[in-house]
């Protein structure tokens, strides 16, 4: 006879829930107990049983709207000692960062970018984007300018809306 053995199985298959007596988390309530929302098909995210005053909802303020549960946009920061990798009299823009590799296209347009004041700036540049105000003080410093920022913040929402 020939020796060939089986390979050991390293994990049990999962149990069938609901599938019958034999499948060893089946018949009457399979496992979920009796009654309630729980023991149905889909319970919302944000369930939390029968507490009502302690609830987590109770405890925060109203925020009316469609997307009051989506997380806020926050822009994708970019410090100074990144843009020394830029030619130096370039205008700092998206499609500069983007060509670079500094940031992805898709999510500088999603979310937008914003310098902040992070190292030492080295060269002349001009930035089209919103920055903070040690940034700007930087950019100055190294003979640098910069755009004023709201015309730059439209044409961020300009870019983000193609």
């Amino acid at each position: 006879m020939t020796d060939i053995k089986l390979p050991k199985l390293k994990e049990k298959s999962k149990k069938r829930v609901g599938r019958g007596y034999g499948s060893g988390r089946g018949g009457h309530t399979s496992g979920r107990g009796q009654k309630g929302q729980k023991s149905r098909s889909r319970i919302h995210v944000l369930f939390e049983g029968v507490k009502v005053k302690k609830s987590l909802i109770k405890k925060l303020p109203f925020q009316r709207g469609k997307g009051k549960f989506k997380p806020g946009k926050k822009p994708i920061i970019v410090n100074l000692k990144y843009l020394n990798i830029l030619p130096a009299g370039s205008k700092v823009n998206l499609e500069l960062l983007v060509k670079q590799k500094i940031v992805q296209k898709k999510d500088a347009e999603m979310f937008g970018v914003k310098i902040l004041g992070d190292g030492e700036l080295k060269k002349k540049l001009t930035i089209c984007l919103p920055i903070s105000k040690s940034a700007t003080k930087k950019v100055e410093k190294a003979g640098g300018s910069v755009e004023s920022q709201k015309t730059s913040e439209t044409n961020l929402k300009k870019t983000s809306k193609k």
